[in-house]
């Protein structure tokens, strides 16, 4: 099994509440999980609204594919008009299972 994560820091210069924030984020996440089927929430800095943190994980039994889904996943971000992404944290790895029981 092969678990892809990515950490992505977004400024949200100009936007003026919190309100404004979570909308951009929630139809960020929403997108990002149906098109791309990742596990994705914001999980640091709720309370700010000059950056948004979204945590996204990706699982699968190919390393090939998980690094495909990142790459995939940070082209789409980059691409967006609507947001700028800032530092990314990218992390892979595999766990072994037995099988012997």
């Amino acid at each position: 099994m092969t678990v892809g994560t990515l950490i992505i820091q977004i400024p949200l210069p100009g936007i003026g509440s919190l309100k404004d924030k979570r909308r951009i984020v929630k139809s960020l996440t929403e997108r990002l999980q149906s098109r791309f089927n990742v596990s994705i929430a914001e999980i640091a800095a709720q309370d700010s609204h000059r950056i948004a943190v979204i945590g996204l994980a990706v699982v699968a039994n190919e390393g090939s594919f998980v690094r495909r889904q990142l790459d995939a996943v940070l082209e789409f971000l980059r691409n967006d008009n609507r947001v700028v992404v800032g530092k990314i944290d990218r992390e892979i790895f595999t766990c072994d299972f037995d099988m012997s029981f």
